[in-house]
């Protein structure tokens, strides 16, 4: 990464729905860096950066013209891109970021456009110290941050990694944009279309580059989890957030260990009652396919999104019966407003604590490590800690 670039941080997409929540958590953090707002309309670039009283330049780019593209790639030292569904613009921009050596993360929770993109830019991003990371929203930092913060405690209390790490969705309020609908609509749709995109959908270990590890927890049907307290249900991200936790464990070396399986479920609470709450989870229609569903650019208000939180339960269990549990909180809805600060400290976090790290096709965990999580907790609105 070049350190003489014109701009530290490039927001691209600010003019979009997530883009712009990321850009004002930029303009009014003290981070001393020198940043730009990009889109494809100068006047609505300009447009935001009034209303939010931003020292932000102005950069022109346009997914479907690839020399400004790479223009604004060869201006960062990190591109923040919202602009998706990935599967539909992304590809440009990550190959321009790894021509360039700029890194780049993004929100994406396609897995198709992922796997596509580790395929052909794996090699050339360490080669030109691209750090490439995908999934810096609440899919999939909470996820991937909150496995390895569970699995270095139990190598400290146990002197191992668990074997077994359940993901549970304890409490979650808050509402998904017209842009997480269009990515869930487009990956369908390649699904749809290639019967190899939808064994991948299904194949846990889809982003492992051939790498695979044992059978892994179905977490397809509603069951009583007695660790968890209650009934669990198909919790939506875990297609996604299942896939870069076993990434990311591939990509350090094996470190949760041989035999690590892994799911993630919703809690829905103990008795008949938690049971009929799953069981209505699971008939749901998939996110976005409902009528009234939000067309992108549309998403939850400032006051929904002030008053949203989520609450998540990480257990690992050891064959001999003894157990770990670990706790992740967020004091924003999910999807936008701690999704917002999340990435965009991902994107300071690969200037600062991350500066000097290879590159690569990269997740969260394998990207920053631990070191990400005191930044998470002291900007955005997160919380580590063992529960017992």
């Amino acid at each position: 990464m070049n350190p003489n670039r014109e701009f530290d941080i490039v927001v691209y997409g600010a003019t979009g729905f997530t883009g712009k929540l990321v850009a004002e958590y930029l303009a009014g953090r003290d981070h001393g860096k020198r940043w730009a707002m990009a889109g494809r309309s100068l006047a609505k670039l300009e447009a935001v950066r009034a209303e939010l009283g931003a020292d932000a330049a102005l950069i022109e780019a346009d997914a479907a013209d690839d020399a400004s593209i790479r223009a604004m790639a060869g201006r960062a030292r990190v591109v923040i891109t919202t602009v998706g569904p990935y599967l539909r613009y992304g590809a440009p921009l990550v190959a321009a970021c790894v021509e360039a050596g700029t890194d780049y993360v993004d929100l994406c929770g396609e897995p198709p456009f992922m796997a596509a993109m580790i395929a052909a830019h794996g090699a050339k991003a360490r080669e030109t110290g691209a750090r490439i990371v995908f999934s810096c929203g609440f899919d999939s930092v909470p996820f991937d941050l909150g496995v390895l913060f569970l699995q270095e405690a139990a190598q400290a209390r146990f002197g191992g990694p668990a074997p077994r790490v359940k993901g549970r969705v304890r409490k979650m309020k808050g509402t998904f944009s017209g842009g997480t609908a269009a990515s869930g609509q487009e990956t369908m749709k390649a699904a749809m279309a290639d019967p190899a995109v939808r064994a991948a959908l299904v194949d846990p270990f889809a982003l492992c580059e051939g790498a695979t590890g044992p059978a892994q927890p179905h977490g397809g049907k509603p069951h009583e989890d007695e660790a968890a307290g209650g009934w669990v249900a198909p919790f939506v991200m875990a297609i996604i957030n299942t896939k870069n936790v076993h990434r990311s464990n591939h990509l350090m070396g094996g470190a949760y260990g041989p035999d690590f399986r892994y799911d993630e479920m919703i809690l829905t609470g103990p008795g008949e009652k938690g049971r009929a709450i799953a069981e209505g989870i699971a008939k749901a229609p998939p996110m976005g396919t409902e009528p009234n569903a939000p067309k992108p650019g549309e998403g939850p208000s400032k006051q929904e999104r002030e008053a949203g939180f989520y609450d998540l339960l990480f257990i690992g269990e050891f064959p001999d019966g003894q157990s770990l549990r670990a706790l992740v909180t967020g004091d924003r809805d999910p999807g936008y407003g701690s999704t917002s600060k999340m990435i965009a400290e991902c994107a300071l976090a690969l200037l600062e604590e991350a500066a000097g790290r290879p590159g690569g096709v990269l997740t969260p965990a394998a990207a920053f490590g631990a070191a990400l999580i005191p930044r998470l907790e002291a900007h955005a609105g997160l919380a580590f800690r063992i529960e017992g």
